[in-house]
């Protein structure tokens, strides 16, 4: 990994973030009555925001140049990026030095999850629980998991991934009725993957491989928004025991930083909660 793969995307992602704001969000009048050649704003716009040299923020746009702590912290601030968004440009300078590059470990394509992962799955029956690795690659599962969602099983192990199946398996639109609002949000956890390791060869050959099978994915990622996400809540319509709105939360593992356990849960006493017991109750064994 070379530093200047991650400066050239904090390079992109300043771009884009600056082509989505205009002088009045950003509280800068409009000069004359030409029309403006770019969206949003211009680079020496933001320059003068942030209180730096044009030409200062052009090499840094341009991936030439890391900024320092407070000139990261004034674009920050000037370009009005949220908590994840800081993360992630924070996240892509830290890895761009040299000592976070000497400490970043050798990836490997698709880890085996961790044996107290797996054995602490085989003891949760009333509970979907699933381990994702990096990437969102779907390293394990419980029955309850399969009931829900899908046979994972019968998915070939290459193509065990989250986002890979949102996008290209029919089922999941079926399966999530608001399926815009999940796919948007895998690319923004994707997006965040790669300020970690923008050159990750199984992260690329990822992106490439849905920028190609799919047109929203292809605009989505173009546009470069990133989250980081430990709880949420989605819908899900299933084939047996109709409409559940479940809840949903991540647990990093400290034995395996990069896998997550995610578990499903509902309020107990709801419709949704009676609807999980029923699916609980279908994959328990026989006496």
């Amino acid at each position: 990994m070379t530093g200047s793969a991650h400066l050239r995307e904090l390079g992109e992602f300043l771009k884009h973030r600056r082509g989505e704001l205009t002088p009045a969000q950003v509280g800068l009048p409009e000069r004359g009555h030409t029309q403006r050649r770019v969206q949003g704003l211009r680079r020496e716009e933001v320059a003068e925001l942030a209180a730096i040299s044009t030409d200062y923020y052009v090499r840094i746009e341009q991936g030439r140049l890391a900024p320092s702590p407070p000139v990261l912290d004034s674009l920050a601030r000037e370009l009005r990026l949220d908590g994840d968004q800081r993360t992630y440009v924070e996240g892509l300078v830290s890895q761009a030095a040299p000592a976070a590059r000497r400490k970043t470990p050798r990836r490997t394509a698709r880890p085996a999850v961790h044996p107290h992962l797996a054995r602490l799955l085989g003891q949760l029956s009333d509970t979907p629980a699933i381990v994702f690795g990096p990437r969102l690659d779907i390293l394990a599962w419980n029955p309850l998991a399969a009931e829900l969602l899908c046979d994972f099983a019968a998915v070939p192990e290459s193509e065990r991934n989250y986002v890979r199946m949102v996008f290209t398996d029919p089922m999941m639109r079926d399966i999530y009725p608001e399926w815009e609002d999940v796919a948007r949000t895998c690319v923004e956890v994707l997006r965040m993957e790669a300020g970690t390791n923008p050159t990750d060869p199984a992260l690329t050959a990822l992106v490439g491989e849905l920028s190609v099978a799919d047109q929203q994915f292809r605009v989505w990622w173009a546009e470069h928004r990133v989250a980081h996400q430990d709880f949420g809540s989605k819908r899900i319509t299933h084939s047996v025991v109709g409409d559940l709105t479940l809840d949903w939360d991540s647990f990093r593992y400290a034995g395996a930083p990069e896998q997550q356990l995610v578990l499903w849960s509902a309020e107990p006493g709801t419709p949704d909660a009676e609807r999980l017991t029923d699916l609980a109750r279908a994959t328990a064994p026989g006496p």
